[in-house]
């Protein structure tokens, strides 16, 4: 059963958890890309045999100047600075947001009886469980292997896996940002589990006289790299709603796979330069891999020709199958206003959007979402003959 919510009070839950979503993500991304980059400017200290290094920089009218110790400073200062909030925030604000949207609309968002004609409670527990799932399969394989290049492996395979298993199972949009969903909650659990208790076990040993655990501090330090790594995927799954062309391609599991290897190669090729390598080689083939993509998911072009299609047939669709979320006074629950403005009410205001009908309705077929008023094939062919006719109306 499908709980009944004001789809006024959604629109603001959607807009505050959204807005703190993103700015949380901001100081998240930011400190881990930061503190990675610290480390790998790190240079040897001059006569100091308790640090592992340190780095010189200018900031903002001013020099500092940065030490990493190799174990515990001789005390322990106050204030110490954490960083964990804002994993923290993030994660909680982004899962507000997909309970808001795809939990309490799951067959809006969640779900495409084309794809798989489940039921809401069994799309919703299979997201949920998915996140769970996730992070035991990758804190698993961290723990017992001990190759970076097999673990990596594994994790690719793991990641494609998924997006295929997705892409059978929820909405496309929704397939891809669950991908993102559980990739993101790896990432917060690396903090939660792993790398605060190790800062954890590096305080009490200092407290208690003793020697940290070597093992707690290498666990720490690997997922925080792993965190670093794992950004700009996470990234693109968060923000590919707004890209259509991709998740609404036949192999969009594939296309999804391929653009998040692109963005771990682009952060390697930043912790690399950090270290002082340059390797040109992974933007060029990055470039290259993009440009290739766009070709592979470029749409063909489509002929005029064909019997014409009336306006009257045009109208009697879209009033069947858009207007219930694309009018002033929207009927489909979950909208209390036309999605981003767009009313179809009037001859005039569907020719007016003939283009963006065309991308989503039947280039895209994203729209309706979920197909929740069912469009047919054929519908589909109609509305974009009458578009590539001229789209004339009476």
């Amino acid at each position: 059963m499908v709980l009944a919510v004001d789809p006024y009070l959604v629109d603001w839950l959607d807009l505050s958890f959204r807005f703190l979503h993103v700015i949380a993500a901001m100081v998240w991304i930011g400190t881990s890309f930061y503190f990675v980059a610290l480390d790998n400017h790190l240079r040897p200290a001059e006569e100091r045999d308790d640090l592992t290094g340190e780095s010189w920089e200018i900031h903002g009218g001013g020099f500092y100047r940065i030490e990493k110790f190799r174990v515990t400073p001789p005390r322990i200062p106050e204030p110490l600075h954490w960083y964990k909030w804002e994993a923290y925030t993030t994660w909680l604000a982004g899962f507000a947001l997909f309970v808001s949207l795809y939990y309490l609309q799951p067959r809006t968002y969640l779900i495409d009886a084309s794809v798989a004609d489940i039921s809401p409670a069994v799309a919703i527990a299979a997201s949920i469980a998915l996140l769970g799932v996730g992070w035991l399969v990758y804190d698993l394989l961290c723990r017992t292997l001990r190759s970076d290049a097999a673990l990596g492996a594994c994790m690719l395979v793991l990641v494609a896996a998924t997006a295929y298993g997705c892409s059978q199972l929820f909405a496309p949009r929704a397939a891809y940002l669950q991908v993102g969903a559980m990739l993101g909650t790896i990432m917060v659990a690396n903090v939660f589990f792993v790398i605060i208790p190790a800062h954890w076990e590096l305080i009490r040993a200092k407290e208690a006289g003793r020697d940290p655990d070597p093992a707690a501090n290498a666990r720490g330090k690997q997922r925080s790299v792993h965190n670093n790594y794992l950004t700009l995927p996470v990234l693109f799954a968060m923000l590919s709603n707004h890209f259509a062309f991709t998740y609404a391609h036949a192999d969009s599991w594939l296309v999804l796979v391929w653009l998040m290897v692109i963005g771990a190669a682009i952060r390697h090729f930043f912790n690399l330069r950090h270290r002082g390598r340059n390797v040109w080689a992974i933007p060029v083939l990055a470039a290259l891999s993009v440009a290739g993509i766009a070709i592979w998911l470029r749409p063909p072009d489509t002929s005029a020709a064909g019997p014409t299609v009336p306006f009257s047939r045009v109208s009697r669709i879209v009033d069947r199958r858009c207007a219930a979320c694309h009018s002033m006074h929207p009927t489909q629950p979950g909208f209390s206003a036309p999605p981003l403005g767009i009313a179809f009410d009037t001859p005039a205001q569907i020719a007016a959007r003939a283009s963006d009908i065309e991308q989503q309705a039947v280039v895209l077929k994203t729209m309706p979402l979920g197909n929740v008023t069912h469009m047919t094939q054929a519908e589909r062919d109609a509305l974009g003959a009458w578009i590539r006719q001229g789209a004339r109306i009476p």
